[in-house]
């Protein structure tokens, strides 16, 4: 059974940092492409960022980028999202994603997901 555990989200005044984890279990994580999503309130989920399997590739949304490095520890099985300079519109609850096929580059909507964790950013 996959199961995928979000934690790190919390209250953050902008300008401030957070570091998300996802501890994923049931999967060789070192055989998978996994990304973040979120999803603000009365909005439809969007892609943060992804990265590839050891961790060579990454890339990540427009408005995120310079600010979130997503990253992966394949001997703890865990996905990070490090995220700075935090602005009241990255508000949203934060979902990490694993692909449902191993290799590939991007990630699909076909994944496990995660049942998320809350970032809210004051301003």
């Amino acid at each position: 059974q996959v199961q995928l555990v979000e934690s790190g989200g919390g209250l953050v005044q902008a300008g401030g940092s957070l570091r998300l984890s996802c501890a994923v279990s049931g999967r060789t994580l070192s055989m998978y492409v996994m990304g973040w999503f979120r999803q603000a309130p009365g909005k439809e989920r969007e892609f943060v960022a992804q990265i590839t399997r050891n961790g060579g590739i990454t890339s990540y949304a427009d408005s995120v980028k310079g600010r979130f490095t997503i990253s992966r520890d394949n001997t703890k099985n865990t996905l990070y999202l490090q995220m700075n300079s935090l602005k009241p519109e990255d508000t949203a609850v934060y979902y990490c994603a694993l692909n449902k096929r191993p290799y590939g580059l991007t990630i699909e909507q076909d994944a496990y997901w995660g049942q998320g964790t809350q970032v809210t950013v004051s301003s």
